[in-house]
Formats: structure tokens, C-alpha cells, sequence
């Protein structure tokens, strides 16, 4: 099955899903004894809907890899040069405590 038809499959089920989740809502009782739980269910299936947009959308942008295309991270240069040991005059070495103190 290619990735197009797999997510037309998933988008098919989530309209099967919000339809069902219509259904519950118009269930008398349901709504009105449980609206924070009904809301839940109904928030959860539109965050699931905008999930799959963006992953189709990824994969319209891929073209037909059928794998989203990877950021490259940004390279940083470090420079081989020693670092200024003027940085560290004021601070402690870890875990050794302070220069002119003793350990206990």
C-alpha cells in the first residue's frame, strides 16, 4: 500500500470517527452529563484531523520518498584555538570545591 493510500485510508477513518463522535454527542444524557468528557473526545478527534493534514502535507512536500525530508541542522564552527583561561578565574573546578579550600 503506498503512503497516498494510507493516508486516504486514515483520512477516512477520521471522518468515520467524527461521525461516530456526532452520534455520542447527540446521545441525550451523554452531553449533558458529561460535556467536559464529550468535549475531550470531540478536541482530540480535530487535533488528530490537523495531525494528519500536516503529515500529508509533508508528504506532498517529499514528493515520493514516502519519508518526510529531514532538516539539516544548522553547523556550528568551533575554532581549535585554546580557550582565554582569563574565563575561568572566578569560578570553582567541579566537584574539587574551591581552589584554596580543603575537602572535608
Amino acid at each position: 500500500m503506498s503512503l497516498h493510500e494510507e493516508l486516504t485510508e486514515l483520512q477516512e477513518c477520521l471522518d468515520r470517527l467524527e461521525r461516530s463522535v456526532l452520534r455520542l454527542t447527540g446521545r441525550p444524557g451523554l452531553g449533558e452529563s458529561h460535556p467536559l468528557d464529550v468535549r475531550r473526545v470531540r478536541t482530540d478527534a480535530a487535533h488528530l484531523r490537523e495531525s494528519v493534514a500536516m503529515l500529508s502535507a509533508l508528504a506532498a512536500a517529499d514528493g515520493s520518498s514516502g519519508r518526510p525530508a529531514a532538516p539539516r541542522p544548522e553547523l556550528i564552527t568551533i575554532p581549535d584555538a585554546p580557550y582565554d583561561s582569563t574565563l575561568w578565574t572566578d569560578s570553582d573546578d567541579e566537584g574539587l570545591g574551591a581552589r584554596d579550600r580543603h575537602a572535608p
